[in-house]
């Protein structure tokens, strides 16, 4: 497939299925998440314990993908993505019992990071797959203008629920989207075999983590899209106790900016520019969050908001270099380190600037986790500045 537009996706054959299973299960995370956060805050009135309920899962994203993520590449992705997302309605669906202990509601976060560590690398390899790699970024574009929508319409729709009922319905019903996307993906794509040869086990995946981490280059764009991207997710989750009855528009309007930003970056601009854009894209991700120092009201809060979104455009640049410095074979196991990493530094921010937020205040700790990101964005690009050309790609890995 070359040349490409949004039409001409839908007409790869599994593009459509896989693309409507992503859709229902980014529904179901996100109004499963903000019914978790309200319910954890609710209970115990803590910003740490409320920013981790909804970003913890990601803080077992690095446990994954150093045990797990070999098998991204050596399971039949059908099968792997059916039983993954039903684990994530078995879990959700504990996570609405009624009576279930605060310690109790981290397990089954820590358990669902795990799972998510797979999932990342098993359906964005698939993607990678169907498509041909030049169609790749218009393709994982497309996806990500879901993520945005089916955000906007979970948190606008989870706020609303959550207010009029509880959390608890809200759970039962991200239980339901995520059975719906398992269906989905069951009945919708074709039995393909595993990309890589050999049993998924932990010395495959520290050997292929090895080999992706040895490239300068890619170590690079590794750290790009993982720290400035986590900073900022630490400042989102900071949305629920900064302003409590106001969240959901705040997530709603963050979740508008990453519309537009990729509608921008894999639609509107030029191939040949996209490579200069990541460090600009960067510091446009963090720079509105450090005005909070000022406490803007909810409406002024949620334009910086979706402003700020417009940067997470940045991830398909980034992910565009990163697929062309990556041999085939490892394009599942790169693109779940990608995803394994950039979630763990989610989860670990989410906890550190709910942490600061007890010592200080929210809008204290978002404005040094947004002065953070944009020191890091500024040493990173410095780095690559002395990188100069990129090295091979290097060796399979068997």
């Amino acid at each position: 497939m070359t040349g490409h537009t949004y039409r001409q996706l839908f007409r790869v054959p599994e593009f459509t299925p896989l693309f409507l299973s992503a859709a229902a299960h980014t529904a179901a995370g996100t109004v499963a998440g903000l019914a978790l956060g309200t319910l954890v805050y609710r209970a115990t009135g803590s910003p740490l314990l409320s920013a981790v309920s909804m970003f913890g899962p990601s803080l077992a994203q690095v446990l994954g993908a150093t045990f797990f993520l070999s098998g991204a590449d050596r399971l039949p992705p059908r099968s792997a993505l059916t039983g993954l997302l039903l684990a994530f309605a078995a879990a959700t669906a504990v996570l609405a019992l009624p009576g279930l202990p605060v310690w109790g509601v981290f397990a089954v976060v820590l358990l669902q990071g795990l799972v998510a560590s797979l999932g990342g690398g098993v359906r964005w390899g698939l993607l990678n797959e169907i498509l041909t790699k030049d169609g790749y970024l218009p393709g994982r574009s497309l996806f990500n203008m879901v993520n945005g929508l089916m955000q906007i319409v979970g948190f606008a729709t989870g706020g609303a629920l959550v207010t009029t009922l509880s959390p608890r319905p809200v759970l039962l019903l991200a239980t339901a989207l995520y059975a719906v996307a398992a269906a989905v993906t069951r009945l919708g794509l074709t039995a393909r075999p595993p990309r890589a040869s050999g049993r998924p086990s932990f010395a495959a995946t520290r050997r292929s983590n090895a080999v992706l981490w040895s490239l300068r280059p890619r170590r690079l764009t590794y750290l790009g899209l993982w720290i400035p991207n986590g900073l900022v997710v630490g400042c989102e989750a900071l949305y629920v106790p900064y302003a409590p009855d106001a969240a959901g528009l705040l997530f709603a309007c963050g979740a508008l900016g990453m519309l537009v930003g990729d509608v921008t970056v894999g639609r509107l601009v030029p191939a040949s520019l996209r490579p200069r854009l990541a460090t600009p894209l960067l510091l446009l991700l963090a720079t509105p969050y450090a005005f909070f120092v000022l406490r803007p009201a909810p409406a002024t809060a949620a334009v910086c908001a979706a402003l700020a979104s417009v940067g997470f455009g940045a991830g398909l640049v980034q992910q565009e270099r990163l697929m062309a410095l990556t041999p085939p074979e490892l394009s599942g196991h790169a693109l779940g380190l990608h995803s394994a990493g950039m979630l763990t530094m989610q989860g670990v921010s989410a906890a550190l600037a709910g942490g600061l937020a007890q010592l200080a205040s929210p809008a204290t700790a978002m404005t040094v986790m947004a002065v953070t990101s944009i020191v890091v964005t500024l040493a990173l690009w410095a780095q690559r500045e002395d990188a100069g050309r990129p090295e091979p790609v290097g060796p399979p890995v068997r």
